[in-house]
């Protein structure tokens, strides 16, 4: 079955990991703008940066038929440095134009802090201005609750947004509700250590429904699995759904919410 990974960090991963993806059945990917492991220090390391996920990425993904996407930020384990953040948050709109950019992200909330939700709101700030998608970080583990809760009250309180154009990803049993009932997209994250597992995520599935909801693998530079959206496949399978309800997961839904952006160019192959 043809999928489209929604949100994983190439950047950190090996060419031959494109070269699996593509064995498996991966066809599209989208590449949020993450932490490197280590804070930068300048704009102009976000800068190259920027360059490398807008530049290099799709080029090495096209080596292996699979369409590349972006989007643009910097991430909340940095957002503590406020000066660094508005300097990066100026410079992004120079790359908002660049083939397959769908828009700001992956912002969000990391230890749930003033700084991070002062960064948080002057990227939406910069999405609702620039007319951008929204792809967004929930915490993890102890801090998810609130954190997930504290952005909810952050967009909810702003007219302004269209909450059908937000994906609020790394959703857990118990925040996924919170995150649909306001209107919202949720997304899934696939990790061996943390997040959802496969069978944790079809459960989320079965309980409700597929409308608005994503499964991903992450892939970055931690533990992590690439090939984790096969995985939730076959659970989905084993459990015995049909390969329509499946496909709408794991394809329909990233091309509906994606295509929303001017940057989607579609996936290779679709004839829809």
């Amino acid at each position: 079955m043809d999928y489209f990974d929604p949100h994983i960090h190439m950047v950190s991963r090996t060419t031959d990991d494109y070269e699996t993806l593509a064995k498996m059945g991966c066809v599209a990917v989208s590449e949020p703008a993450f932490w490197a492991g280590f804070d930068r220090g300048s704009v102009d390391g976000f800068r190259d940066y920027f360059r490398q996920l807008t530049e290099f990425e799709p080029t090495r993904a096209g080596w292996y038929g699979i369409q590349h996407y972006t989007w643009l930020c910097i991430n909340a384990k940095e957002a503590e440095n406020v000066s660094l953040s508005r300097e990066v948050i100026a410079m992004i709109p120079e790359f908002l134009d660049q083939p397959g950019v769908l828009g700001i992200g992956e912002i969000g909330l990391n230890k749930n802090t003033k700084n991070e939700s002062i960064v948080f709101q002057e990227h939406v700030e910069l999405a609702l201005k620039t007319d951008e998608q929204i792809l967004i970080h929930t915490p993890h583990l102890e801090d998810k609750y609130q954190g997930t809760r504290m952005i909810l009250d952050m967009l909810t309180s702003d007219s302004r947004l269209n909450r059908a154009r937000v994906l609020v990803d790394h959703v857990e049993e118990h925040t996924v509700r919170h995150v649909l009932e306001a209107g919202f997209w949720a997304g899934m994250t696939l990790y061996p250590v943390s997040k959802c597992t496969p069978a944790r995520a079809a459960d989320i599935v079965e309980r409700y429904g597929p409308e608005r909801l994503l499964v991903n693998s992450a892939g970055d530079w931690g533990p992590s699995k690439p090939t984790a959206v096969p995985d939730f496949i076959l659970e989905m399978r084993r459990r015995g759904h049909p390969e329509s309800l499946i496909r709408q997961v794991v394809y329909d839904n990233p091309i509906r919410f994606f295509g929303q952006s001017r940057g989607f160019r579609g996936v290779p192959g679709d004839a829809s």
